[in-house]
């Protein structure tokens, strides 16, 4: 079985593809053609936590198992650690094995880059990314690839970590540049979170037209988006099943479910730029689902052969 790094799980990963590849699963899942159990969360430490992700397919078959240790940032070690692991369904054969961290940030910021391309009223100008860690990066990484030439303002646990994090990445395809959140723009076009904070970090009105994509929380006590600011919206979330018991954004709002739509309920259209949509905000919350680290699989292995 072939090992690869991060550098090299990467490379095989290309943005464009990896929405595609998302986009196939999400509506396989909808229909059951991928089975995908609630994934397994042991405490580790002190606040950390073992993951264990299973989804088979027809074709592959993906067992994720990493570690969150939201400490280690201060330790100056990675807060996921681990591995995919990726085997034939039809044979059983073991194929590679895919590193843990790049894949989690890969798909993760693909899928909200899926929301993007779904639920977003037109392909958009300004974002504002909250968020100045892995996962920020890798969601501006994915903004730069996809669309490039849109303005993305960076807000952070302070505005010298904001302005930090746009200096190491001004040479993307896209404006990057800091903002405060005392003095947040008003009426961007889409709104990402990419923190570990388990208080609301956004608090904006939801206005016509916008979208916002929470990412980062995913445990039921913790929520990135104001419960005023979340039951003003349209809601999507990625899988139905564990955000019930995961999106704290939602969970805290005490939202109706029967309101919750899964992002596979508007893939059914041409899949362009708000088919189909009211003109209300709309929050896509996702939490993660072993499912999408095997659309990150598929796009991996057929780069590899």
């Amino acid at each position: 079985m072939t090992t690869l790094s991060a550098a090299q799980t990467a490379a095989l990963l290309p943005h464009a593809p990896l929405v595609a590849a998302l986009r196939d699963a999400a509506l396989e899942l909808a229909a059951g053609k991928i089975a995908c159990p609630q994934r397994q969360v042991l405490p580790m430490g002190e606040g950390g936590v073992l993951l264990s992700m299973v989804a088979v397919g027809a074709d592959l078959a993906v067992h994720k198992l990493v570690t969150v240790v939201p400490d280690n940032r201060a330790r100056g070690l990675p807060t996921i650690q681990g591995q995919v692991s990726v085997v034939r369904s039809s044979t059983g054969e073991w194929l590679c094995s895919l590193d843990g961290a790049t894949v989690t940030g890969r798909r993760t910021a693909a899928l909200s880059m899926l929301g993007v391309a779904t639920l977003a009223a037109a392909p958009p100008h300004s974002v504002l990314l909250y968020g100045t860690g892995v996962q920020a990066l890798h969601h501006l990484q994915a903004l730069a690839a996809l669309y490039p030439g849109a303005c993305v303002r960076v807000i952070g646990r302070t505005l010298a970590a904001a302005e930090a994090f746009c200096r190491a990445n001004a040479g993307t395809h896209v404006a990057v540049s800091p903002a405060s959140a005392e003095e947040v723009p008003g009426d961007p076009d889409v709104v990402i979170t990419c923190t570990t904070s388990a208080e609301p970090v956004y608090r904006g009105a939801a206005h016509r037209h916008g979208l916002i994509v929470a990412v980062g929380t995913y445990t039921p006590g913790a929520a990135e988006i104001d419960a005023a600011t979340v039951r003003g919206c349209s809601l999507y979330v990625d899988d139905m099943a564990n955000a019930q018991h995961e999106a704290g954004d939602l969970i805290r709002a005490e939202v109706d479910w029967s309101q919750v739509r899964p992002i596979a309920a508007a893939l059914g259209g041409p899949g362009t730029f708000g088919s189909g949509r009211a003109l209300e905000c709309v929050l896509f919350k996702t939490v993660g689902s072993a499912a999408w680290d095997l659309a990150a699989a598929r796009v991996a292995v057929t780069n590899l052969s």
